[in-house]
């Protein structure tokens, strides 16, 4: 059940947010008006699930090196990995590359800028479509990552934490319907909800004393309810996971370093970890070797980057 803003809830939404918005959000290079949308397109899929304090400075570098789809589709599959670094989740950087193969192929290089042909790339879905027509070209249309999502459920349906599916036709409906006509002042509004997600009504610890709308916060009204299903930390220590992360660290390594790989039985002993099952090494290295993300040369009997 999502509930429609009062007349008091949207003056705190539409106008003491963007105001508050202007006196704190962040000075982050990614969002400056010489950004591409390229550029855009690399954050956002940089962000997912990784802190943008993480994204900044690999987002720099991705920039300098590889400004143009067409500059990062002819990069290799290798240097690419190596320059994903700490950012997790790694076969992002592969649908990146593949994204940009489709740009150049399918656009000229261009990133197209319609709903359906950007949700057609490889890694892109629906709210990097959003963010990039929002934020950068104005257009109207709802945002909803999960600090938006958060905010809004709290703020309007005093609830912690919003569903923990994608945003439902009717979560998306009540944003569409929140938000200014003018298409650069609902970009602001959406920016403005998401940096307040971020930095004021976060996940698990919210500084509701330093909230600017908590007036007419329906959670704060209803005396801050729990969840009864809290959000839990996704395990790493022991799991799939971390055995795929310490391959793909010692790869990225040895490419670094200028060596021809591992031996299968150096990545396998890389891979054994406490915690793990016996079958975890041999698990996790065909799983990398069937996404694509390791290959091994029959030839010289190495373990290696894709090229």
């Amino acid at each position: 059940m999502f509930t429609n803003p009062t007349a008091e809830a949207s003056r705190s939404l539409l106008i003491d947010l963007p105001h508050w918005f202007a006196a704190h959000q962040r000075n982050l290079p990614m969002r400056a008006q010489g950004v591409s949308d390229w550029g855009t397109l690399v954050f956002e899929i940089m962000s997912q699930q990784t802190p943008i304090s993480r994204v900044q400075p690999i987002w720099l570098e991705w920039m300098e090196r590889w400004p143009t789809p067409a500059d990062l589709a002819t990069a290799s599959s290798a240097d690419i990995i190596v320059a994903w670094a700490n950012l997790g989740y790694p076969s992002r950087a592969l649908r990146l590359k593949a994204c940009a193969a489709a740009i150049v192929e399918k656009h000229d290089g261009e990133v197209p800028l319609t709903m359906k042909e950007l949700t057609l790339l490889p890694g892109v879905g629906t709210y990097t479509a959003s963010a990039l027509l929002a934020f950068r070209h104005g257009i109207r249309v709802p945002v909803l990552d999960t600090n938006v999502r958060r905010v809004l459920v709290r703020f309007l349906d005093g609830r912690e934490f919003p569903p923990h599916t994608t945003p439902s036709k009717a979560e998306t409906m009540r944003a569409d319907a929140l938000l200014p006509e003018d298409g650069h002042r609902a970009a602001e509004v959406s920016l403005s909800l998401m940096e307040f997600g971020a930095l004021v009504c976060t996940q698990l610890s919210p500084s509701c004393d330093e909230c600017t709308i908590s007036n007419n916060c329906a959670w704060a009204l209803a005396g801050f309810p729990k969840n009864e299903k809290r959000p839990t930390p996704q395990p790493y220590v022991g799991t799939d996971r971390q055995a795929r992360g310490r391959i793909m660290k010692a790869l990225r390594t040895a490419h670094f370093e200028g060596t021809d790989g591992l031996t299968k039985r150096r990545v396998l002993d890389v891979a054994r970890i406490d915690g793990g099952d016996r079958y975890q090494p041999t698990r996790v290295y065909r799983a990398l070797l069937k996404d694509g993300m390791i290959v091994y040369n029959e030839d010289t009997k190495r373990v290696t980057l894709p090229r």
